[in-house]
């Protein structure tokens, strides 16, 4: 009979939570979100300004506006994915919605200076919604046991049992605190029923087998995803003379990330000890971030604008921690007391994000549209998990230079006034980060949009999508199970823009 139920219990482990490439990538891809104007143009905003959402490409742009205004835009995220594993494919579809964008921009003229405008903006945008879940389903040849086997080989077997009077929960706990998270794996495997060591007796033995048994297993899995990447930026810009806008940015980003998976496993051999297994992990990241970005544009002549740009690295400093469960019929008895209650919390670490220029160039039709174009260079191989002095993440950091490589981005735009209604396009592609594009291919996408004034104020209607396949790994480590996933994000937009 149990004596306690331990209800929340939280130790410091040791070694990172297999941070790595992983987690890098996604907090420095940017899926390019903003107002309805922003997006409809497809992001192609560094030779234009004149839009909150432009200073993320451009801080000179907000100096462009003629009036100060404020804007405030929502949207609805559809997240569509198919996921394909073995032969079968598997469709999830999610819809949520957010407050993406809030800010204002001041604007003081001065017609008897060099300085023609000063402008000051403060705009809060989400830069990433993580929002999404998928689920795939088919057969496998390699089944969790192998994730297990590869943490416990080379673990002494004695390092793994109970000591005298422990919860099974509490020893859980104490072993990833004192001995890290792969032997913390290891443990679980064990007490979970799914592989045992090679002799029992043998307390100083490293080795281990597997109690299951099969040619093909049968596995479901499920990702579901929750959080936000958000960015607050204050912003000062200036006009010089008639044709030249210089403007810089620092941003204080806000980070959480949550992930629950689960992997259920059934149709082993009628002979195999292990007749279904499951595994659950749930990680929560949080976290804060600092950026700076500085830019100009330039008017060649009335109808010609040219910008460029640099984005800062955005140094993060985040915070992780797990919960994990596991079953099958050859659990020990007490391993449900291992739950999402029994939390493992891992010392702070840090991921510098690479930073990013920017080229861009517009034509300007007078007061009957625009075209724009903007070109973006940014090298993955150079971002970076710190501190450096972590072997884990030194290793990581060997892999980030050898299999990340630059990505080119190219974002067109255009639009089209009749009067007080605007037409809008925009179409941008994002080039792989991995220098093997079967890993995460291109991103591609295509928006449109109108647009009416008011005089005193604007309304802005969006739809954006966009596309790519990504090879999603069930583990970051240990196993090397994976779906392919058709991603398809598609955003209505709509703002509201009041000047004064």
């Amino acid at each position: 009979m149990r004596r306690l139920s331990i209800l929340i219990m939280g130790v410091v482990c040791l070694g990172a939570n297999a941070q790595g490439i992983n987690d890098v990538l996604r907090y420095s891809i940017q899926e390019g979100q903003g107002t309805a104007r922003f997006q409809a143009l497809g992001g192609a905003f560094g030779a234009l300004g004149g839009d909150l959402s432009a200073l993320n490409v451009n801080p000179a742009g907000s100096s462009v506006f003629n009036y100060s205004q404020f804007t405030a835009t929502g949207s609805n995220y559809n997240r569509n994915n198919d996921a394909l594993y073995g032969s079968s494919t598997v469709n999830t579809e999610l819809n949520s919605q957010q407050l993406n964008q809030v800010g204002g921009v001041f604007v003081f003229k001065s017609p008897d200076s060099p300085w023609k405008k000063i402008a000051l903006a403060i705009n809060y945008d989400l830069v990433e919604n993580f929002d999404n879940e998928f689920v795939a389903t088919g057969n496998s040849t390699e089944g969790i046991d192998n994730y297990f086997l590869e943490f416990a080989q080379g673990v002494p077997f004695g390092n793994l049992l109970l000591n005298e009077n422990e919860f099974l929960e509490e020893a859980y706990l104490r072993v990833g605190a004192e001995q890290g998270f792969g032997n913390q794996q290891a443990f679980l495997g064990y007490f979970g029923g799914i592989i045992n060591p090679v002799d029992e007796a043998d307390e100083s033995g490293t080795a281990y087998l597997s109690n299951a048994s099969y040619d093909n297993v049968n596995q479901t899995y499920s990702q579901t995803v929750n959080g936000h990447n958000s960015k607050f930026t204050l912003n000062f810009s200036g006009q010089y003379q008639e044709s030249l806008y210089i403007g810089a940015s620092v941003n204080f980003h806000s980070l959480l990330y949550e992930r629950l998976t689960r992997l259920d496993e059934s149709g082993f051999n009628a002979d195999s000890p292990v007749q279904f297994a499951s595994f659950d992990n749930f990680l929560r990241t949080e976290g804060e971030g600092f950026s700076f970005s500085v830019g100009a544009i330039a008017k060649l002549n009335e109808s010609i604008r040219i910008g460029g740009s640099y984005q800062s690295p955005t140094w993060y400093r985040l915070r992780d921690d797990t919960a994990q469960r596991v079953n099958s019929n050859l659990a020990d008895d007490d391993i449900n007391f291992i739950d999402f209650n029994i939390v493992n919390l891992f010392e702070d670490y840090r991921i510098q994000t690479p930073g990013k220029v920017t080229g861009s160039a517009a034509i300007i039709f007078g007061k009957d549209g625009l075209l724009s174009f903007d070109y973006g260079y940014q090298d993955f191989s150079q971002a970076e998990l710190r501190p450096n002095s972590d072997p884990v993440f030194a290793d990581q950091n060997q892999l980030i230079a050898s299999q990340l490589g630059v990505v080119n981005s190219y974002r067109f735009g255009g639009e089209y006034r009749i009067e007080r209604l605007s037409l809008r396009g925009g179409y941008r592609i994002e080039e792989s980060p991995y220098e093997d594009s079967d890993v995460i291919g291109d991103l591609e996408g295509f928006s449109a949009g109108i647009g009416y004034d008011f005089g005193g104020s604007r309304l802005d209607l969006a739809y954006a999508r966009t596309e790519q396949d990504v090879n999603e790994l069930f583990f970051d480590t240990g196993a090397t199970n994976n779906a392919l996933v058709n991603r398809t994000n598609s955003n209505i937009i709509l703002s509201f823009t009041l000047k004064f």
